[in-house]
């Protein structure tokens, strides 16, 4: 049996679910993408090729093999896009939780049915239909879980809009002892610059009590106060609209003062070094063309 635990982003890791890019399928049409970056990266002629996002996510596995990290990966699926395993399922304390995911993402659940079969049943939580949410809007923190979403009225038309109310109000039911913070994100179909996926994509908390924020990726301008006044200004790095758009919020904590992030990073990496961090730099900028980064291709299942 696999004893999950995860009350945080940044306690040491020990078994993780890293995607995988093998058989990842021909290029989408534009019809066929989920956000407005895959788009622009289809109608450019630049959307990344299989052989270099499989180098990639290699990359980041011989990182945590380095760190003595247990890596399970997704039995391969032919022609299927597995690298997000952040959207298709999360662990918050010892229970793994399902996401209510796009429809057409159903075979990236069955890909890791033999890591959910290692939990205890009664550890397995499936949300109701009517809860829609993905592991990138998902963080647990201690005594609080802070939840990305959006309530507007148009959330139907957004495919871009991953998390609802309803999944908030689930969670919050399933961990009455514990706070859950919600954030209104903003949502583009169409732009990638003004679109925040993911909580994840405009906001992670790191080790030593530090957190990289974007102020746009917010909606409500006291929510993105509320989390600057939590961390204190000192702790944060805010990142701007370019870095948003690069995924520089996305990267990934192995421990408290280790770090796993993109090469290319330049303003954010120089940053952590100055704070203490260990930077274990990888190559990710052709799977960040699809919205996503580190923290979206990986999916903890033990921290201590």
């Amino acid at each position: 049996m696999l004893k999950l635990n995860i009350k945080n982003e940044t306690s040491r890791l020990r078994a993780v679910i890293l995607g995988t890019a093998e058989s990842n399928g021909p290029t989408p049409t534009v019809e066929a993408c989920y956000d407005p970056k895959s788009v622009e990266h289809v109608l450019a002629g630049t959307y990344p090729k299989e052989e270099d996002m499989v180098r990639e996510m290699d990359a980041v596995e011989a990182v945590f093999k380095k760190y003595d990290v247990q890596v399970f990966r997704p039995q391969v699926i032919k022609d299927c896009n597995q690298i997000f395993s952040r959207d298709i399922a999360f662990v918050i304390e010892d229970k793994i939780i399902r996401a209510n995911i796009l429809p057409n993402r159903e075979a990236e659940i069955e890909a890791i049915r033999y890591v959910w079969n290692q939990v205890d049943r009664k550890n397995r939580i499936v949300l109701p239909p009517e809860c829609h949410v993905e592991g990138g809007d998902v963080m647990p923190r201690g005594d609080y879980i802070f939840i990305g979403t959006y309530s507007g009225e148009d959330y139907p038309e957004l495919i871009t809009a991953r998390t609802n109310m309803d999944a908030v109000i689930a969670i919050q039911e399933l961990f009455p002892e514990k706070t859950v913070k919600s954030f209104e994100l903003r949502k583009s179909n169409t732009n990638a610059k003004e679109n925040a996926l993911h909580l994840d994509c405009c906001f992670q908390p790191i080790g030593k009590g530090k957190a990289i924020i974007h102020k746009n990726g917010f909606l409500i301008e006291r929510e993105y106060d509320w989390l600057v006044n939590f961390f204190g200004k000192d702790n944060i790095f805010e990142i701007t609209k370019d870095e948003m758009y690069d995924m520089n919020s996305n990267i990934f904590s192995i421990s408290e003062d280790v770090i796993i992030s993109e090469k290319n990073f330049t303003r954010l990496n120089a940053w952590l070094r100055q704070q203490g961090f260990t930077v274990e730099e990888v190559p990710y900028a052709e799977i960040s063309k699809q919205e996503g980064l580190l923290r979206c291709s990986t999916m903890p299942l033990v921290r201590d």
